[in-house]
């Protein structure tokens, strides 16, 4: 499906859509920052400190099995302790 038929079929949605669809496809398409949530300029900052590190390789990532292991191991491992 080309980009023009895309958009005539969004259009062809749009116009027929329920209300709460409606809400739903604008919130998806805003460009705008949702309402209320904006990041201060430290947290804009830490965020791209970040990113930076990632792309050095200085911070380690991981997978989501990973770190629901790990958050698994210290409920285990807090439990025992008690």
């Amino acid at each position: 499906m080309s980009t023009a038929q895309i958009r005539q079929r969004l259009h062809e949605l749009i116009d027929t859509a329920e209300d709460k669809k409606l809400k739903a496809i604008y919130t998806l398409l805003e460009d705008d920052e949702p309402d209320g949530y904006s990041l201060s300029a430290t947290q804009k900052k830490e965020l791209d400190r970040r990113v930076e590190n990632l792309q050095k390789g200085i911070s380690k990532t991981y997978t989501w099995e990973e770190t629901t292991a790990m958050a698994e191991q210290a409920l285990a491992d807090r439990k025992n302790s008690k």
